[in-house]
């Protein structure tokens, strides 16, 4: 197997390819141009987004040629797959913003360079499309009993499928063909329930080029226990810092469970197997592993600056040294105080409950810790106030075991 393609295997990028022999004698040959696809359906990606772009990273440096697609066009439908009900439709002007959105925040991860990276947008030449003309040309290749047989379509069968839906697997494999035409591209790669989009794609070019493509997907990321790789209490994982802190990115990849870390150190970073493997080895405290994981991938994700603060804010709030300075922080009004904050409020102004009613929960499960002056204390009582005297010392507010703030007060 070609080097690079033995490397993805390693780290965990290989779910499946429709010919791993093909693939590798093509690679031996020379460089070989690729893409991934994203559809901007939100303003910011979120690190399962980045699992394909990790690969993407690992074959560019290996010399070969990749191209993130902008799905700028595509979004205007929606992809079923994965779905149990039709996507929020966005307006073609929010769809334009979150592409820049996204192009800026992968343009910090991979330099594009025009050759060995590259950005496009399929709205390019989707947008434009006649549809009369792309039933004749495309959507004769496509069997409508082929398609139905797929997961991701006999799934949502169950629930309704649209039929603006049905036509999302068609786009997404003229995309690979309109690559092809332009580029050279011959290898989609993706996870795994692209599957089925990533094959039509491969053989709509065999039919109308002649030419043999490959598919190459990734397993999708899940956690040991079974959970959806980047989920947090307060929703996904967002690369945007002003929707996920740098400091609370660091934290979910420095609290992830001990059977993940090997997984996680060979998905999200680029250290080499044998420091991993060094990392992880039996008798090894997990917790320097867990440190140095979320180090290098905030570091990936946010830059080193970032990083050293998050950590040395970590290190503080847990008691492992480092500058409080670097902590979350709230800012809070002092008049609030004087007139006496009553502890719900408090903990729902600073970021730590969703709402009242969490902040409610949280305090009756003992959830809820107030410092002040380096002395902590649970909060038991809803009904609470905390009042004037914190006002000239050091207040660090806590909810569970791992998320802190200290309150500045303005």
């Amino acid at each position: 197997m070609n080097s690079v393609l033995q490397t993805l295997k390693t780290r965990g990028f290989f779910a499946q390819c429709s010919s791993p022999e093909g693939l590798s004698r093509l690679m031996d040959e020379g460089p070989v141009t690729f893409y991934i696809g994203i559809d901007p359906t939100g303003a910011s990606a979120h690190i399962g987004h980045m699992v394909p772009f990790f690969a993407f990273t690992h074959l560019i440096n290996e010399g070969h040629k990749g191209i993130a697609l902008m799905g700028g066009g595509t979004a205007r439908i929606g992809d079923p797959s994965g779905k149990t009900e039709v996507r929020k439709m966005l307006s073609y002007e929010q769809l334009d913003e979150n592409v820049k959105s996204i192009a800026s925040q992968l343009s910090g991860f991979i330099s594009f360079d025009g050759d060995a990276a590259r950005i496009e947008n399929n709205k390019d030449w989707l947008a434009d499309l006649n549809y009369i003309d792309f039933l004749r040309e495309i959507g004769r290749h496509f069997s409508v009993n082929r398609m139905l047989s797929m997961e991701a379509y006999k799934t949502r069968l169950e629930t309704g499928l649209s039929f603006i839906e049905f036509n999302y697997q068609l786009l997404q494999s003229y995309d690979f063909l309109e690559l092809y035409r332009r580029t050279g591209c011959r290898l989609q790669i993706g996870g795994d329930d692209q599957w089925g989009n990533i094959l039509a794609g491969v053989d709509l070019i065999r039919r109308i080029e002649g030419i043999e493509a490959f598919a190459l997907t990734f397993p999708l990321i899940t956690t040991t226990s079974g959970e959806k790789m980047g989920k947090t209490e307060k929703g996904a994982l967002f690369l945007d810092p002003k929707i996920t802190s740098p400091y609370d990115f660091f934290q979910y990849w420095r609290n992830v469970n001990d059977a993940d870390i090997r997984n996680f150190l060979l998905t999200f970073t680029f250290l080499p197997v044998e420091e991993i493997d060094e990392l992880t080895a039996k008798g090894k405290n997990p917790n320097e592993a867990k440190e140095r994981m979320a180090f290098e991938i905030t570091s990936i994700i946010h830059g080193k600056d970032e990083a050293e603060r998050a950590m040395s804010g970590a290190r503080a709030a847990f008691g492992g040294g480092g500058e409080k300075s670097a902590m979350p922080r709230a800012e809070l009004a002092r008049g609030k105080f004087e007139a006496g904050y009553g502890v719900i409020e408090l903990f729902c102004d600073a970021g730590l409950a969703g709402s009242k009613s969490e902040a409610r929960r949280l305090i009756e499960q003992g959830g809820a810790f107030v410092s002040v002056a380096g002395t902590e204390r649970a909060v038991s009582d809803v009904a609470a106030l905390i009042g004037p005297e914190v006002l000239n010392t050091e207040l660090i507010l806590r909810a569970g075991k791992k998320r802190y703030c200290l309150v500045n007060f303005t």
